[in-house]
Formats: structure tokens, C-alpha cells, sequence
């Protein structure tokens, strides 16, 4: 008995090594077909000043792996989410990226920031890695290379939608301008902004910058106090856009801000409280339902019994980040990144959460309508849906 069981050891021992040997390919680096998961990172923030982006987003592509793995995976594989912390940092940004890749993710999706999206961008570039930002709005993302892409409403069409909208239709003719010089997004945007009120005849009659991290801006709100002027146009983010806005306030200043998806949080009206009431943001999805198609309601039906609340444009772009790229991997029946890479660049009018996606002849997507959401009652309400021509 004693000598059986030490052949049946040995037996299993063998095949162990056999089988480890096997899975390795003679040492080299498991190809994503060799793994038994096919793995997603994500990249963004769970603490941190942007970490409203980082969380929402995860929980889109949370909802998008179960989604997938109940309807069977892909390629006969389940699917995993790879996940990390980058702190709101460039510096972490980096090393998370570099961490996802050397744990053998196929994709990444993030960041939600322009400006470490740039950063990882290259790096996954260079690895060979597909990535796709759910919320990157800012120029220069996509021309870092041809692993590179986005499904977000693009600052380019946003802004200009916008500004029209608030001559037009709220007679805004002057307005005040204020950048976070520290951060791509808001230089980028301001500078859209720039050339959108030029072509619609508003004047910038006050300019003043601030940083991300600035926590007074009393200087800033004073120098505005000077001018006279229709409303603000902020292109920071929300955690300086809540405590700039309750500034205004204190000085006696009655004007609302408007500004791009940056100020996209409930952290916005937690910070800023009542002085943000009014304030206008616009986004490339909102939950409408009335206007929802059967898909998109469903998403909203299943992300509020799941979290309790409402999805904003992060949870559903995170969503259809990783549907676009596990449709790319089925139309390339592969998961290696140099081969659905090739499919994902061929996706045109693909129905997603957050609306219709083609991508361009650049790989740039195209979306539309512009949602402008206001602050009403500490939440955000549907102001006005903008149509784009294209």
C-alpha cells in the first residue's frame, strides 16, 4: 500500500513539472492565449483629487466583466480586471501602468485624465499594449500611437457646442476665463475655449489661473471683482471648481460657472454646496430617460440597483471601454493586442451605453449628442441636449 502511494506521488509530481513546464512555452512569457483569464487593467484613481473618475469608471468595467463572463467570456476565457491605485499622481500613474503590463494584461483602460493618459500611453505604446482611455477629452492622445484610443465626446466638439449654446441661448457676451495652469486638460480646454468664444463673438474680459491643489483663491476672485461679466467659464476640475465657486460667493458675486467634464462630480456641490447651484457642465453622456435607448436603460436600471444611485459618463464609459475591446478581440478571434488593435480601429456605428461610436479615419471617436447638465437642487439635472453635426 505504502509503495503504491509513493508511485502515485511521484506520478503527480511529474505531471506537475510536465504540466508547469508546458505552460510556460519552454520558458518564455505567456501569450495572452496561453492564459487561462483574459485580463483588463485598469488605470486610474481610487484616492486622490480625481479619484470620483478612477472609482466610477471601475465600476462600469466591473459591471461590463460580469456582464461578459455570465454571457460565457470570450474565447472561451473568463475575463479579469487587474486594478491598482494610482493616488491621482503622474509619478504612480506611470508605475501602475508598468505594473499592469508586467502582470500580463492585454488592454488598459484609463486614465480618466488627459494628462496621465499621455503618460501611460506611452508606455503601453511601447509595450504593445492596448489602450483605451474612458475619459481623456484633452488634444494629443491618440497620436502617441496606433495602440492608442479613446470613446470619450472630444473637448474639440464639446466646447464649441457649448459656446454656442451660451450666446445664443443665454445671451452670455462677456465672460471671465479661469485655468489650472498645473493641468494639460484645463490649459488644453481653455485654450478651445479661447478660439470657440472668439467665433461667437463673447469677450473674454477677465483671465486668471489657478493650480490643482490651490485650496484659497480669494486673490484670484478679487482680481474678477474688477470686470463686469455674464458667467465663468472654469476649465479645472471639480475639486477647485466646488471651493473656487464658494469664493464667489463670499465675495457677492451671483455668477455660474460653465466648464468641461472635469467638473464632473458630486464632490463638486459637496465642496462648493449652494455656490454651485446653477453651475453648467457638458458631457458625452447623461442619464435622459426619456431619451435612453432600451440598452441604455437597462444600464441604468442595473447600475442603480447595484450601487444605489444614478451612473454619470464615467461608470458608462468605463463600461463601453471594455465592451469595444472584447468585441475587438471576437471580431479578431484573438486577445493578442497586435491583433484586435486591428479590429477595434473598424468599429463603426457600435451601440454602446453612452451612445453611438465610430472611430475615424485617426482612430479619434465620434459622438454625439453634447449633454449640458446643470446643478439643480445638489444634483446634476439634463439642461439641454446639443445636437453636432459631424
Amino acid at each position: 500500500m505504502y509503495r503504491r502511494s509513493r508511485i502515485t506521488a511521484l506520478i503527480i509530481t511529474l505531471l506537475f513539472v510536465f504540466g508547469v513546464v508546458a505552460g510556460c512555452g519552454g520558458g518564455g512569457t505567456p501569450t495572452p492565449q496561453a492564459e487561462e483569464t483574459i485580463k483588463i487593467g485598469f488605470l486610474g484613481a481610487k484616492t486622490g483629487g480625481h479619484a470620483s473618475y478612477g472609482i466610477e469608471t471601475l465600476k462600469g468595467m466591473q459591471m461590463a466583466v460580469d456582464d461578459l463572463n455570465a454571457a460565457g467570456g470570450l474565447l472561451g476565457k473568463e475575463l479579469a480586471i487587474v486594478e491598482d491605485d494610482h493616488r491621482s499622481t503622474g509619478t504612480e500613474g506611470a508605475n501602475v501602468t508598468q505594473k499592469l503590463i508586467t502582470e500580463g494584461v492585454v488592454a488598459i483602460v484609463g486614465d480618466p485624465t488627459t494628462g496621465i493618459t499621455k503618460i501611460a500611453a506611452e508606455i503601453a505604446q511601447g509595450a504593445g499594449v492596448v489602450l483605451m482611455s474612458a475619459g481623456a477629452v484633452g488634444e494629443g492622445v491618440v497620436e502617441i500611437g496606433d495602440y492608442i484610443y479613446r470613446n470619450t465626446l472630444l473637448d474639440r466638439v464639446g466646447a464649441p457646442a457649448v459656446t454656442k449654446y451660451l450666446a445664443e441661448e443665454l445671451g452670455w457676451s462677456k465672460v471671465a476665463l479661469v485655468t489650472s495652469t498645473n493641468n494639460d486638460y484645463s490649459v488644453g480646454l481653455s485654450k478651445l475655449f479661447r478660439d470657440s468664444l472668439q467665433v461667437n463673438n463673447v469677450e473674454i474680459v477677465a483671465e486668471q489661473s489657478i493650480q490643482d491643489g490651490d485650496q484659497s483663491f480669494a486673490a484670484q476672485v478679487t482680481a474678477l471683482k474688477q470686470n463686469t461679466f455674464d458667467g465663468i467659464i472654469f476649465t479645472g476640475y471639480y475639486t477647485e471648481g466646488g471651493l473656487f465657486m464658494k469664493e464667489v460667493r463670499a465675495q457677492g458675486l451671483d455668477h455660474v460657472m460653465a466648464g468641461g467634464d472635469g467638473l464632473l462630480s458630486s464632490v463638486l456641490w459637496e465642496l462648493g454646496e449652494a455656490a454651485v447651484e446653477g453651475s453648467m457642465v457638458y458631457t458625452g453622456f447623461a442619464v435622459d430617460l426619456g431619451g435612453a435607448s432600451p440598452k441604455t436603460l437597462e444600464f441604468i436600471n442595473k447600475y442603480q440597483a447595484e450601487y444605489g444611485k444614478l451612473p454619470d459618463m464615467f461608470s458608462a464609459q468605463g463600461y463601453d471601454a471594455v465592451m469595444l475591446i472584447a468585441d475587438a478581440i471576437v471580431a479578431a478571434n484573438s486577445a493578442a493586442p497586435a491583433d484586435f488593435k486591428e479590429t477595434l480601429k473598424l468599429t463603426a456605428d457600435w451601440e454602446g451605453v453612452s451612445g453611438t461610436i465610430t472611430f475615424g479615419p485617426d482612430r479619434e471617436p465620434i459622438k454625439s449628442p453634447v449633454y449640458l447638465l446643470e446643478v439643480k437642487d445638489g444634483d446634476w439635472a439634463v439642461k439641454a441636449v446639443i445636437p453636432v453635426d459631424m
